[in-house]
């Protein structure tokens, strides 16, 4: 698929039941091949990111099979990872290296964890010290990866991330259920925390005091049934969609609505979306439920850097809602763009002044004056899947038809997108 050639649309409807949250899916394949006995995750998610995760765990020793009907995983826990007999190939998922990165510090051998171009550019040092300070010996090519863990003890520490960042949390965390005594995580930005509601769904002990959180190693977790709803961050551009164009109303069932993960419907709101999103149900550890999003007049905000940590995956498509609000929408303080699959900003800006919106790019973020009629135009999605999706979604609005370059890059996380695009494009 070297790119894809977007329509502009009349209108925007339908219902759509997307495939499990991404970040969910990651940790449940983990926590299931850490815990005793068979677990089983239903609903995960089958983009490539997850599929990293889950082969990478393989050549760890953890045993998968999936169901005859494909709706579910089965994941035998060992009682000891295995040595991989060649380096883990973590493909584009920052999630996968540095999860594994807090996993892998307290086991009993050396493994390398690597990736493609893309991965091997991203920081990892931001990792890599605080578990260095719980006695983890790792080491990176210049900060990036290919990162080599050699396990070795782990003892408790007192650790303060650089970057509010949900992977530097998660990866200490779990080091931490390894490592002998206490180990203490400050997070004065409150950040995902899908890793903490799963290790107490596991049978975990997990303190949280205000921003501080407390766990006490060694422990040993328990298998259990697994239910992952919806991911919100797929969602997000089919919300987009149906808030741009006139005549619009999108439906999306069966999504994760944890507050830490649908902070952007806020910010949607406070551009005058609107919105309407129900929990039918918190029996799992997650609560999930339905979003409803119709045509709005939409206006331009400042965004707070300290929302920043809770939106940092919707930002691309934000930003294509504020090209057709009215006024400016302005986002500071997301210099963490700059080290994703691509350099978001500059990926957003770029696309964005193609198509004739009035974008300004910024050290740590965007500008954009809303209202600007964009036309169709060739596009680069910089091999990422965020920057593809909200680029489509532009298109939808525009005039003439746009071509996305590298439109592959959605199959990261979400692989039926173009498909589910098309279908609730009216034209």
């Amino acid at each position: 698929m070297p790119f894809m050639r977007i329509r502009p649309a009349r209108s925007f409807r339908g219902t759509f039941s997307l495939p499990g949250d991404k970040s969910i899916t990651h940790r449940a394949f983990i926590f299931g091949a850490l815990a005793r006995g068979l677990t089983t995750i239903e609903g995960a998610s089958f983009g490539e990111d997850c599929t990293s995760t889950r082969r990478c765990l393989e050549a760890l020793g953890v045993r998968f099979a999936l169901s005859e009907d494909r709706r579910r995983f089965l994941v035998q826990g060992v009682e000891a990872l295995a040595a991989p007999k060649a380096p883990l190939d973590c493909g584009n998922s920052g999630t996968t290296l540095r999860l594994l990165m807090g996993v892998l510090a307290g086991s009993s051998f050396e493994a390398t964890l690597s990736g493609d171009e893309s991965l091997n550019r991203r920081p990892m040092e931001r990792v890599a010290k605080p578990l260095r300070e719980m006695g983890a010996r790792l080491q990176t090519r210049d900060g990036r990866p290919p990162v080599i863990v050699t396990g070795s003890g782990l003892h408790g520490a007192a650790i303060t991330p650089e970057a509010a960042s949900a992977q530097i949390k998660s990866a200490v965390l779990l080091a931490g259920l390894a490592a002998q005594g206490l180990t203490t995580i400050h997070e004065p930005e409150a950040t995902r925390d899908h890793t903490e509601r799963m290790i107490r769904s596991f049978g975990g002990v997990l303190r949280d005091n205000g921003p501080m959180l407390e766990i006490e190693g060694p422990q040993t977790l328990t298998a259990r049934n697994v239910r992952i709803p919806g991911d919100p961050s797929s969602a997000a551009p089919f919300i987009v969609a149906g808030l741009i164009l006139p005549d619009s109303e999108v439906v999306i069932e069966g999504v994760l609505l944890n507050p830490l993960r649908v902070r952007y419907l806020d910010l949607l709101r406070d551009m005058g979306a609107r919105i309407e999103s129900q929990i039918s149900s918190t029996s799992d550890a997650e609560p999930w439920g339905r979003i409803v999003a119709r045509s709005s007049d939409l206006r331009g905000i400042d965004i707070d850097p300290r929302d920043i940590p809770a939106v940092v995956d919707e930002l691309p498509i934000l930003a294509i809602a504020g090209a057709f609000a009215r006024g400016r929408l302005k986002v500071r303080g997301a210099s963490e763009l700059r080290v994703k699959e691509s350099d978001r900003i500059k990926a957003m800006v770029s696309g964005l002044q193609a198509m004739g919106g009035r974008i300004v790019e910024l050290d740590d973020g965007f500008s954009i004056e809303g209202g600007t009629p964009l036309r169709g135009a060739p596009v680069l999605s910089h091999g990422d899947h965020r920057i593809a999706m909200a680029l489509s979604v532009a298109a939808l609005g525009a005039r003439g038809d746009t071509e996305v370059a590298g439109a592959e890059a959605v199959s990261i996380s979400l692989p039926t997108f173009f498909g589910e695009l098309e279908r609730g494009a009216a034209r």
